[in-house]
């Protein structure tokens, strides 16, 4: 069986390292790696490949710096080449991104079987370029691996579940990831950022009035609190034709770091502010408090468990959640919301198991 993995961002890589090592205990799987090159700069993409010894791509595009249209459809055109010469029995995709959509479309076009990991995510926000991504690449998989109860109902109402669509409530493969790694991770004992911080959405970072009262906002709490920033090179250059004054600033602003160095950097922090849907997770994962930069998020069930709470886009707002969460006690995050940790086992044994049927081009 041959598998052609799609990925092109940060968190496709961490979750196919941990997908791809469950495929390898399987001597019937050839896997093919497709890097879209999404996410293209060092800190962003290959130290990834390296320091989860991931494989390195088949194929690496280098498609990126372009609209959603142009990029989405670059991707398209060389993926379905790809398809076309590698023959595979599925394709499978990670998430929400360009990247997804234009690897789940090319194998729709060629008739090839879909598998989309993290299925069945909403935020109900179609102004979201993610929200769009993830209801097209679930309306066309051919297998929905959903990681929670919520993402299973969000499907079931949808009305996707159909004879040809099987949908699998797997738990989530970041769990297994943040299980696996976190092993192999030094804690840096006393590390003196207390907060931290990403801000990467586009709903965000094209807003510049949004982003202005995010980052007063920021500023203020990081007078009384060290927070430290990876910074997006997205928001470096938006907040540069802002022209914010780093030089002043308060927030310690660094490059941004690996997989496994955020993972360290969470392990000794207090709060995690974020919009990042993955880093929500992270947070929850190790049991620490986050506050969502968004007016919504896709995983629910972090607010209702109250570990998580929405920001609103509002700079009061922004501060009270602070001085709210900073002390949320351990308890919160004693839920099983997000499965056992094997769910990488669970799509891959689900994929060759699943009904041979002759749609190879």
């Amino acid at each position: 069986m041959t598998i052609l993995t799609v990925v092109g961002a940060r968190p496709q890589f961490v979750k196919a390292a941990i997908v791809s090592r469950a495929m390898k205990q399987f001597s019937n799987i050839k896997e093919v790696l497709v890097h879209t090159g999404q996410h293209f700069d060092t800190n962003m993409s290959d130290i990834f490949f390296e320091e989860m010894e991931i494989q390195k791509p088949t194929y690496n595009l280098n498609i990126n710096g372009l609209n959603h249209g142009a990029m989405t459809g670059q991707m398209l055109e060389k993926i379905e080449a790809i398809i076309v010469e590698e023959n595979p029995d599925w394709v499978l995709v990670y998430g929400d991104t360009n990247s997804t959509l234009a690897g789940a479309l090319a194998a729709a076009k060629l008739h090839v079987k879909i598998a989309h990991v993290e299925a069945g995510l909403r935020s109900f926000n179609m102004a979201m370029p993610e929200e769009i991504n993830r209801i097209l690449t679930d309306r066309i998989a051919t297998i929905l691996f959903a990681p929670t109860d919520q993402a299973v109902a969000n499907l079931n109402y949808e009305r996707l579940i159909s004879k040809s669509t099987l949908v699998v409530k797997t738990g989530d493969v970041m769990l297994d990831a943040a299980m696996f790694f976190r092993k192999k991770i030094k804690k840096l004992n006393n590390c003196k950022y207390k907060i931290i911080t990403t801000v990467h959405r586009a709903e965000n970072t094209d807003n510049p009035e949004k982003l202005q009262v995010i980052f007063n906002a920021l500023e203020k709490v990081a007078e009384k609190y060290e927070m430290i920033l990876p910074l997006h090179p997205r928001t470096k250059e938006k907040l540069e034709k802002m022209n914010y004054n780093f030089a002043k600033s308060h927030i310690h602003f660094v490059e941004p770091v690996s997989y496994l160095d955020m993972i360290a950097l969470l392990m000794d922090c207090i709060l995690v502010m974020t919009d990042s849907g993955g880093l929500q997770k992270e947070a929850y994962f190790l049991k620490k408090p986050c506050i969502t930069l968004r007016e919504e998020t896709e995983w629910t069930e972090l607010v209702s468990s109250q570990c998580n709470i929405l920001s609103l886009g509002d700079y009061s707002n922004i501060i009270h959640s602070v001085e709210k969460m900073i002390s949320l006690p351990e308890s919160c995050f004693n839920q099983n919301l997000y499965g056992d940790g094997n769910a990488a086992k669970k799509i891959v044994e689900t994929i060759l198991n699943y009904p041979l049927t002759s749609n190879k081009i």
